[in-house]
């Protein structure tokens, strides 16, 4: 068994207040988890409004489809129609 950990940071650069954040927020990792059957919630940066920092975690039988599934998220929202950017992403995996 693997499990992969992923932090990344987004920056949302069209919100101007903590609840457009959070509509955001919450939107885009609804349709994460349900795309992807992850685990997803925001983990930093809650008090910023163009910030936010979500914690992913996956679990699999292979490393290979760890890291698919990884970077198939990130692709995910980069193409999004959110208005946000990937400021970092950091990929941690455990076996």
């Amino acid at each position: 068994m693997h499990v992969g950990v992923c932090k990344i940071k987004l920056f949302l650069p069209m919100n101007h207040d903590l609840k457009g954040k959070r509509r955001i927020v919450n939107s885009l990792t609804r349709q994460i988890r349900n795309k992807f059957n992850v685990s997803i919630i925001e983990i930093e940066s809650n008090e910023l409004w163009q910030i936010a920092t979500i914690g992913i975690g996956v679990i699999s039988n292979k490393i290979t489809n760890l890291n698919q599934t990884i970077e198939n998220i990130i692709s995910f929202i980069e193409s999004s129609n959110h208005e946000v950017n990937i400021i970092s992403n950091d990929t941690d995996i455990i076996t």
